[in-house]
């Protein structure tokens, strides 16, 4: 017998005209991906996250990224859950995703409405000329990528701070992601706990319901309409195939 929290929630995304899911990295580390501090070890992270570093250690910065998230995207692959959201977008239950990841899980697993609020690995910026490169799969290689325009090392934007290209993929994503949110009349927040979620839950329309899936507390139980303390694939596959 279906749980009831699982019978509300197909019920609530079968009433819905139009449903948003806001994921974190909790439905990364659940399937065993490693925490950025796991990687980075005892260097200095902000040293290690800059132009001047990956100028001179280029192979060392991607090895820090593969071990803390390119294996995770290209060898281990999404979890059932990327899978199951976007089964559901392929249904046509749910009309676009907003993530805080970085790992293009979500587009590896088939999703095509994915606005990265913190930018990802699909959006790049060399590192001396400015080129930009949007393409995940430049990752993909077994070794640092370059700039096809100079030679010189690629980083992801989100991480390029000198740049400034960071702060513009950063606006221009959170834009699109309140004005996602905005349009839609229920929201799933799964795996989060609700990072910068100020920044575009805030348009959110009067009436529009949250629901979260979060088997642990977060900052949203007291402005969800449902919450639902489980894993977030059990009550998906509820959804899919109750």
């Amino acid at each position: 017998m279906m749980r009831p929290e699982y019978s509300q929630l197909k019920e609530c995304m079968e009433q819905s005209k139009k449903t948003v899911a806001v994921t974190g990295a909790g439905i990364s580390y659940l399937y065993g991906m490693r925490r950025l501090k796991q990687s980075v070890g005892r260097m200095n992270a902000g040293r290690i996250f800059s132009s001047s570093y990956v100028r001179k250690n280029p192979e060392k910065f991607y090895a820090v990224m593969k071990d803390a998230f390119l294996d995770a995207t290209f060898v281990k692959g999404p979890s059932t859950v990327h899978k199951q959201l976007a089964e559901l977008e392929r249904q046509g239950k749910l009309c676009g995703i907003v993530t805080q990841n970085l790992d293009c899980l979500h587009t590896v697993a088939g999703s095509k409405n994915v606005i990265e609020f913190q930018g990802s690995f699909r959006d790049n910026v060399c590192i001396d000329c400015g080129e930009r490169c949007c393409d995940y799969q430049v990752w993909n290689q077994g070794h640092m990528p370059r700039c096809e325009k100079c030679g010189a090392p690629l980083m992801p934007a989100a991480f390029c701070r000198e740049s400034g290209a960071g702060s513009d993929v950063s606006r221009e994503n959170m834009r699109k992601a309140a004005d996602l949110i905005s349009q839609a009349d229920l929201v799933l927040v799964i795996g989060t706990t609700g990072f910068r979620s100020d920044e575009y839950l805030s348009r959110m329309r009067a009436g529009t319901k949250l629901v979260q899936i979060n088997p642990s507390a977060t900052q949203f139980d007291q402005i969800a309409g449902l919450n639902i303390r489980a894993d977030a694939a059990e009550a998906l596959n509820a959804v899919l195939n109750g």
